[in-house]
């Protein structure tokens, strides 16, 4: 999802050079040695990811030779040490072994530590030759069917290069409390230099400069993003769950094209997507080869389910408009009826008590009242990227443009009394706290809901008060003040800042925060809590919390 389509995109004359370093990370041995890992054999970091109870996914990136540059296609084969220690000093080395890296992986490492023990904080390098590597901090799930009281999870999404600076991924670095991070999606973006940036103002530019559409333009800029410190101090401090959205290929992507992708001119969508797709496999610590599927569950002891979608891959083209007959056409889906049959089969498992699903966009129904004037209007159009939006679906890209499938769920969670299920979304670069009603024309009166959605905001990326030109939480109040009327399910809606999310997890709740950055564009931006929200176990319902941040 993007604020603008391909040809709504104002191009910026003038490029801001980057800025310099944003400076030491001050807390934490694996965000210290991450922060100065810009030169060396090992200059794009360390990462682990998809924690199960007996392993890990370690990951990282080495630079053997000066011509074995990212989407070069250069350098030698070369032999990588790792190892993986129950203490962060290597005296107690639990596993180690070797990988080859080379050109046909872009240099890239990806291995699995397996024999490990659950719950367990462990520490991991990489060596080649004399070069070792930062030192990463990982954490396996806890064992399966094992009883847990607490889980913290990081929560993130849309983060664009060019709008600012990722200091959402310092902070969540430096809290040293975390069982992983969640990224929901737009990990990166394909945009060129001055196609989409902070109000229209580069910030930092992207390399390469065109928009990227062939494997080693989307290499490149993986390799770009994992420059970023901020971004290695939050890898190498907890392991990373993840999923695609659209950027990681081209905005408002499906199965067979995107929005921002133009057939012969850019090639083929199979060519481009499969480009894609490699360079994410080789550049992400997932347990994910391409060809294969990337949706999968997770599971942490008695308390936690997490279903990771991806609703890219297997969707059908999105409806014209939300009153386009296609909206509500059961033939059309956004997961594909494998992955749905996968999702609904989670949903009624007798497994862990919390049923959390990874979301790439928002599930909940959500009508925007005509009542709001016309720049009103046309800015939430922008940010939502709908194409009609007086009453009807509006975002033809959610879930809203596929009602028979959104149904299917809704009507599965309803008709099994499925209870603690929690939806966990990115992508509209706004958070939102929110029931999912079970019929929405009688919520609340005498509909109940089903489930609940906890949005995410963006990073970086754009949102309403940056397309209306206006201070935050000024010209957008009105606008969410009527979204909130015509839709009572939504309890919270901020659609003005950027930041991150903590997710707390214990038997008897669901907690989310929700934290603002002052300003995406200053490298050293400080952080302050917005506002808590829970969902109290069996209740399907989010309130407002008392107390503290998690």
């Amino acid at each position: 999802m993007n604020i603008f389509t391909r040809r709504q995109v104002l191009r910026s004359a003038a490029v801001v050079a980057a800025a310099g370093g944003v400076g030491s990370l001050g807390a934490g041995a694996a965000a210290d040695m991450a922060a100065a890992a810009g030169t060396g054999a090992f200059r794009h970091g360390v990462a682990s990811g998809d924690p199960w109870a007996d392993s890990v996914l370690l990951w990282t990136r080495v630079t053997p030779s000066p011509d074995a540059l990212p989407g070069s296609g250069m350098g030698p084969d070369v032999t990588v040490g790792w190892e993986i220690a129950a203490d962060a000093g290597f005296r107690n080395v639990v596993a180690r072994g070797k990988a080859t890296a080379g050109p046909a992986r872009d240099h890239t490492v990806k291995v699995i530590a397996g024999r490990l023990a659950p719950r367990q904080d462990y520490w991991y390098r990489f060596t080649w030759g004399q070069s070792v590597s930062p030192v990463g901090r990982t954490r396996t799930a806890p064992a399966i069917g094992s009883p847990v009281d607490r889980l913290k999870f990081g929560v993130v999404s849309c983060a664009n290069w060019q709008a600012g600076y990722f200091s959402s991924y310092r902070h969540l670095a430096r809290r040293g409390d975390l069982d992983a991070v969640l990224h929901l999606g737009d990990y990166l973006y394909e945009y060129g230099v001055g196609e989409y940036q902070a109000r229209d103002t580069v910030v930092r530019p992207h390399e390469p400069a065109h928009e990227m559409t062939q494997l080693e333009h989307y290499r490149r800029r993986h390799a770009q993003y994992k420059s970023d410190a901020d971004l290695q101090a939050l890898h190498a401090a907890a392991p990373f769950i993840v999923t695609w959205d659209d950027h990681e290929s081209a905005n408002d992507a499906w199965k067979g094209g995107a929005e921002n992708h133009t057939q012969g001119i850019e090639g083929a969508w199979t060519d481009r997507a499969a480009a894609a797709q490699q360079a994410y496999a080789e550049w992400m610590p997932v347990r994910y080869e391409q060809g294969g599927q990337i949706y999968r569950r997770l599971d942490f002891g008695s308390l936690a389910s997490l279903s990771m979608l991806d609703l890219r891959s297997y969707r059908d083209q999105q409806a014209v408009n939300g009153t386009d007959g296609a909206v509500q056409d059961p033939a059309r889906t956004i997961t594909g009826a494998a992955q749905m049959d996968w999702l609904l089969g989670n949903l009624t498992s007798s497994g862990p008590q919390w049923k959390l699903v990874g979301n790439p966009v928002m599930i909940a129904p959500v009508r925007v009242p005509s009542t709001l004037s016309t720049a009103e209007l046309a800015g939430v159009q922008k940010l939502m990227g709908g194409t009609n939006i007086s009453g009807i679906p509006y975002n033809v890209d959610q879930w809203d443009g596929y009602e028979a499938d959104r149904s299917r769920v809704v009507a599965h969670l309803r008709d099994n009394a499925v209870k603690d299920a929690v939806f966990l979304t990115g992508d509209i670069h706004s958070g939102w706290a929110c029931d999912i009603p079970a019929d929405p024309a009688t919520y609340p009166a005498t509909g109940d809901s089903v489930a609940t959605e906890l949005v995410c905001t963006s990073v970086t990326s754009d949102n309403l008060d940056d397309i209306l030109g206006v201070p935050p939480r000024t010209g957008s109040l009105a606008v969410e003040g009527a979204i909130k009327a015509a839709n009572p399910h939504v309890k919270y809606l901020d659609f003005d800042s950027h930041g991150y999310s903590v997710l707390e997890v214990t038997p008897a709740g669901v907690r989310m925060d929700w934290y603002v950055l002052a300003e995406r564009t200053s490298a050293g931006s400080g952080s302050t809590l917005s506002t808590t929200f829970n969902v109290h176990a069996n209740t399907g319902k989010v309130t407002p919390a008392q107390g503290g941040p998690s």
